[in-house]
């Protein structure tokens, strides 16, 4: 059975089959790209990160809301009477209606010798703008060590907006 099935296929197969001559067809398809508009940001002037004036027998924390800038504390920080928070304030350029993801670096803060480290969050980490021009904030933790050093302490951090 194997021998005539064989017999079958060798009689009916022949290597001219698999060339079709003379049947090809061609036509065109599309293309295209979308560009949109670069991102572009500034820190928005006349703000800062600021974690106020204060005290520290024991450590603990200072943080800054990012959405309203108020400060609070923890562990043996004593916030002094004129001492005052502020969020910072980044503000953006660009494609409108397009997703983007906010980030933000953690940081240290020195004066000399001494040191604090800090983290950071923004007042939203993704979202889209519905015209071509938004803004954000952001907030932060401040560790602060026992016993810490005075002096005036300052410091940088990174925001990152990208596409989605």
């Amino acid at each position: 059975m194997k021998k005539l099935a064989l017999a079958l296929f060798l009689a009916t197969w022949h290597p001219g089959m698999a060339e079709a001559a003379g049947n090809s067809t061609a036509t065109t398809g599309t293309a295209g790209a979308a560009i949109i508009a670069p991102i572009s940001m500034v820190h928005w002037a006349g703000y800062g990160l600021n974690f106020g004036i204060f005290a520290a027998n024991t450590s603990g924390t200072v943080t800054v809301s990012p959405t309203s800038g108020t400060g609070s504390v923890t562990g043996g920080v004593s916030f002094m009477s004129n001492s005052t928070t502020a969020y910072d304030a980044f503000l953006v350029t660009l494609q409108a209606n397009q997703m983007v993801n906010i980030t933000t670096s953690p940081g240290t803060v020195t004066s000399g010798g001494n040191s604090m480290t800090f983290t950071t969050a923004p007042s939203v980490a993704s979202g889209s703008c519905a015209g071509t021009t938004c803004y954000f904030t952001v907030g932060g933790t401040l560790n602060v060590n026992a016993l810490q050093a005075p002096g005036s302490y300052n410091g940088t951090y990174t925001a990152t907006v990208t596409y989605q």
